[in-house]
């Protein structure tokens, strides 16, 4: 088994290696930063272009999490997509697709700073939601509970950078979910500052594994 079972204000939890988190005892999965569109929003602002295939990636990714833990709740914590133009122009068939992701469960997309308004792609818009012990909201503001993302932590070991979920008993930060999505190293100071002691680290890849940082 490759992902990761902890616990966090009393609540357990399963780190995926893919990013995603799950609340087993509640059927919830979230994922953060999915920056869907992100090419898009690059090439209109600047005419570079990337190869468009991260929305295809993201969403692949996120199915196979999906079909994995079944769960009653997905929670997309923010930054979903790179911007409200990306969200409106995402293509027909990849519409589709989120479509039939949100069959049959409830899906809650959460308020970021790179999408602060609604979009009509289905499901809920809400700027932060509570589940049992755990508050989720974009960014950290503080509180015991406080599961956010924002920041897309990285961690390293042996010379090798991985996308990282950190945590202590306060607060726990998301990795980014998406393709295109780049992070902010663990012992920057953006990220110790939200934290009273050094938190421990969750890398992502092939296998979830816990490290100290």
């Amino acid at each position: 088994m490759n992902n990761l079972s902890f616990t966090f204000c009393d609540t357990a939890l399963v780190a995926l290696p893919s990013g995603a988190l799950l609340v087993p005892a509640a059927g919830v999965l979230c994922v953060s930063d999915l920056h869907l569109g992100k090419a898009d929003r690059i090439a209109r602002r600047s005419g570079r272009m990337l190869p468009p295939y991260e929305v295809q990636e993201t969403l692949g990714k996120l199915e196979a999490d999906i079909l994995e833990t079944a769960p009653g709740t997905v929670i997309c914590l923010g930054d979903s997509f790179d911007d409200l133009a990306a969200a409106h122009d995402l293509a027909e068939n990849m519409r589709l697709w989120l479509t039939g992701l949100q069959a049959g469960r409830r899906w809650v997309w959460i308020e970021g700073n790179h999408d602060p308004g609604p979009v009509d792609l289905g499901g809920s818009h809400v700027r932060e939601l509570r589940v049992g012990a755990l508050v989720f909201r974009h960014i950290a503001s503080g509180g015991r509970g406080e599961v956010s993302g924002h920041y897309h932590p990285k961690h390293s070991i042996a010379g090798r950078s991985r996308p990282a979920f950190l945590f202590d008993d306060q607060r726990l930060i998301m990795p980014a979910y998406g393709t295109y999505t780049g992070g902010l190293h663990s012992q920057s100071a953006d990220l110790r500052r939200l934290f009273s002691a050094p938190p421990m680290a969750i890398l992502t890849g092939r296998k979830a594994i816990a490290v100290p940082t």
